[in-house]
């Protein structure tokens, strides 16, 4: 918005304001009477009283400068120029229209620069017909006049009234400015209004003004906005004059364009001809250097901000988080947080982003709950890495909170928010919840369409899944890999085998979406739940890509199951050549060889295992009653119901199957033969199982979650106890959800 030129004599007003900006709210005329008569001097002047109206205003205590304004007049103080200008300035921060109506009114005869301020004022709380009477009735209107109405409409959006007033301008024959063309540029902000922008250039270049820094930058700045980054560019390169914010003005058209290259190449021209730099200008190169993931580049960049003194700077550290973020680089965005001075919601949302992307969802939470305490300011970013984090854990109660608090501050993000929404409630095992904000989506995107879709995969729900596949052809939005991905996983965990080879087939010839290893593995493990193990032997063999660890793992968790110990082999050999490391296949092979009767093989797996010092991940499992989280690993003793919950475990086990003949699985390895009995009737889940059956109202599902894949045992003792108590248990292991119920499981035992 243009600003009224000061008249002589408040400069040095303007300068004592300064120095007396702290002048107590406290001082008072009210001692004053109103009959006193002050000396014909101190009337005149009134310094003290006026640097004190300054001080109210600008801290923005308009009550407190109205009643003081009222005792100056009762004092007989006059009230000069700059007191008024203050007020009105304070008026129009606050948009308290009232109040700057009484200033006006206080004025009296105004000269043509408090007319301004008043015209500005009204223009700043958008009392656009109030402005305009003001205007009107100007006797004598100077280009500030102009330009303060035309940059009050132009900054609210209001284009046809600014532009008609330009006409006005040039019709009258007053010469437009340079404040009048800047603040018409920069209210075009889109490609809508290029035309309009063309006829301006045109217009600044016919007045004269081309070489006028702040409308040639403006104009770059508009082409910015329009989407014509090189018309853009060749109006910077005929500048003959450049500053920072033309600069920085190219560098984020060309960032948000995804032309990062071009951004850094002209901070390189910067640095080569000595530009002086702002933090701006380093805050777009360090997004550009993120979305590249320059990492070096960026922490030279760093430390150049670092030399200036710039580092603390919130615009500037907070890019420099975000960097060492992307670049995997935790710790030094860890350390450049810490450098913050004041971090904002971009910072803390920054931190929180880069827990989750550690595996550290709990330090993410307690962050969150502390910023919530102290009541900061959130975004919308901040909500979805919280949900995120709130899906990896499975904690429902945290996720539902902050979902709510995200719908009350209307900070759920409409570009990835609403997925995650979707993802959170169908891995916390919620999935009437899952397709509510599914469908709450006018237009779902591809990312929404996966999320549903990978949701009932999970879940069991193959013909669901299938049919939302479907649905999501008929829309807008296009698969991708990781839509794949779950069509292909819910076909795999239903059997539906011939149905995911069509799949497969179709990815790159329909939908033009090339199929990765992920994808392939997908496919073996489907043939080799099927019992199909030649055709998933064949398909490792003979398929385009380089078989990885993953795909000869589903080979032998086929074998292990379908009990084939020949090919079981020679998958257990390829995969422990890729990972040496990976447990997993130790303890299926063990197995193998354990239900074949060959323990001298099944010991020397073993023997490998610690030869190598490895071990199974502990097991455990966790269900939350009434908004706590009870956790429980094997034949825990530790919670305060121990008691209740053995005693109803024992009831469960004695009228369950016979455990004396099973075969030993991954939870029994890490432990000795002689204990395997007792130890199986205390895994984890069972306990869970217990504790839900003494602690969840009967007609409430009981629903529990595990770090690992459920074995066969448990798997059993569930449907068992689903059939015997007549409760509803859903139990999330690491691979998928199993609804039981009367004695049956969502997987139809195909898991």
């Amino acid at each position: 918005m243009a600003t009224p030129s000061l008249p002589p004599s408040v400069p040095s007003q303007t300068a004592a304001a300064a120095r007396f900006a702290r002048i107590p709210s406290s001082v008072s005329l009210k001692n004053t009477s109103s009959s006193f008569k002050l000396p014909h001097g101190q009337q005149q002047q009134g310094q003290l009283e006026n640097l004190h109206l300054v001080s109210l205003s600008k801290q923005g205590k308009l009550k407190e400068a109205r009643d003081f304004l009222k005792q100056m007049d009762e004092a007989g103080v006059l009230v000069n120029p700059h007191s008024y200008e203050s007020l009105l300035e304070a008026c129009g921060k606050m948009t308290s229209l009232s109040d700057g109506r009484l200033i006006h009114r206080l004025l009296g005869n105004p000269s043509r620069y408090l007319e301004n301020c008043v015209l500005k004022m009204y223009c700043a709380c958008e009392s656009f017909r109030d402005a305009e009477k003001l205007f009107d009735e100007m006797p004598e209107k100077d280009v500030a006049s102009w330009g303060i109405l035309i940059s009050g409409y132009s900054e609210k959006g209001r284009l046809k009234e600014a532009f008609r007033l330009c006409t006005r301008m040039i019709e009258l024959g007053i010469g437009l400015n340079s404040t009048v063309f800047t603040s018409l540029l920069k209210s075009l902000l889109d490609p809508s209004v290029l035309e309009i922008g063309e006829q301006l250039h045109s217009l600044v270049i016919r007045t004269g003004l081309s070489t006028n820094v702040s409308v040639i930058t403006a104009i770059s700045n508009m082409y910015v906005k329009c989407r014509q980054l090189q018309r853009a560019k060749l109006v910077f390169d005929q500048m003959v004059e450049t500053n920072a914010v033309a600069w920085t003005g190219l560098m984020m058209g060309y960032t948000r364009a995804g032309k990062q290259k071009d951004a850094l190449a002209l901070f390189i021209r910067m640095l080569k001809e000595g530009v002086e730099m702002d933090q701006f200008v380093f805050s777009i190169t360090l997004k550009a250097c993120s979305g590249l993931e320059y990492l070096n580049l960026g922490r030279q960049i760093h430390g150049y901000i670092v030399k200036l003194g710039l580092e603390s700077n919130v615009s500037v550290g907070t890019p420099i988080v975000d960097l060492y973020i992307k670049c995997s680089c935790f710790d030094s965005a860890r350390r450049a947080f810490k450098r913050i001075s004041e971090p904002n919601d971009a910072s803390w949302s920054a931190i929180i982003t880069g827990y989750c992307q550690i595996g550290e969802f709990e330090k993410s939470l307690q962050i969150f709950r502390s910023l919530r305490l102290k009541d900061m300011a959130m975004n919308s970013f901040m909500y979805t890495s919280i949900i995120q984090a709130c899906s990896a854990l499975a904690d429902y109660n945290m996720g539902a909170q902050a979902h709510a608090d995200a719908i009350k501050r209307g900070l759920v993000s409409y570009v990835h928010g609403e997925s995650a929404m979707i993802t959170f409630y169908s891995k916390c095992g919620r999935l009437d919840y899952a397709n509510q904000a599914f469908e709450s989506i006018d237009e779902p995107d591809t990312v929404a369409w996966t999320a549903i879709i990978c949701g009932h995969a999970y879940h069991g729900n193959a013909s669901e899944a299938l049919k939302l596949f479907r649905r999501m052809q008929s829309s807008t939005a296009r698969p991708n890999e990781v839509t794949f991905i779950g069509v292909l996983t819910a076909c795999s965990h239903s059997g539906l085998v011939t149905e995911a080879k069509l799949y497969l087939e179709s990815m790159s010839r329909e939908f033009g979406v090339d199929p990765t290893i992920d994808h392939y593995d997908c496919m073996i493990d489907a043939y080799a739940r099927a019992g199909l193990l030649q055709e998933a032997y064949e398909l490792v063999r003979n398929m385009p890509l380089e078989p990885d660890a993953m795909s000869w793992k589903c080979l032998l968790g086929g074998c292990w199951i379908h009990q084939n110990l020949e090919l079981g082999e020679t998958a257990a050999e390829n995969l422990l050549q890729l990972d040496p490391d990976d447990t997993a296949g130790y303890i299926l092979m063990f197995n193998l060889y354990g239900s074949h009767g060959k323990w001298d093989e099944a010991a020397r797996v073993r023997s490998v295992m610690g030869a190598r010092k490895l071990k199974k991940e502990l097991s455990c499992s966790w269900i939350t009653v009434k908004g706590k989280v009870h956790r429980f690993v094997v034949g825990d003793k530790h919670h305060p119901r121990t008691d209740d919950i053995y005693r109803k475990l024992q009831e469960l086990n004695c009228s369950a199957m016979d455990v004396e003949s099973v075969n030993l699985t991954e939870e029994d390895v890490s432990f000795g033969l002689p204990e395997r009995k007792q130890l199986l009737m205390e895994h984890s889940e069972r306990i869970a199982i217990a504790f839900g059956l003494i602690s969840v109202p009967n007609d409430v599902p009981i629903v529990i979650f595990k770090n690992l894949r459920a074995c066969k045992h448990c798997h059993d003792f569930a449907k068992h106890v689903s059939m015997v108590t007549g409760r509803r248990i859903t139990i999330r292991d690491s691979s998928r959800f199993h609804h039981f119920h009367l004695g049956k499981c969502s997987c139809d035992d195909y898991w």
